[in-house]
């Protein structure tokens, strides 16, 4: 699977996140799909400290969390995915 491929059905994740767990869903859905190399795939959330301090989720993508949505993702999209904050 490539990144491209991953981009493309990203939605699918997220709309699993939101349908299990809207905080979730919230602390992950401004992540930007930045590489997927070897099963890696990062997350690049940069771009969110653009939006006011009330969307600081960081302290949702604890090392549990991440876990969990890389399992929705590998789920989801069929491969093996381990999910990598930048």
């Amino acid at each position: 699977m490539t990144l491209e491929e991953i981009k493309r059905r990203w939605n699918e994740v997220l709309d699993e996140l939101l349908r299990i767990d809207r905080i979730l869903w919230l602390a992950f859905f401004d992540g930007r799909l930045a590489e997927f190399s070897d099963g890696i795939l990062t997350l690049d959330f940069r771009d969110s400290s653009k939006f006011a301090v009330e969307h600081d989720y960081s302290a949702m993508r604890k090392e549990e969390r991440i876990r969990e949505v890389s399992r929705i993702a590998q789920n989801i999209l069929g491969t093996p995915i381990t999910i990598v904050i930048k």
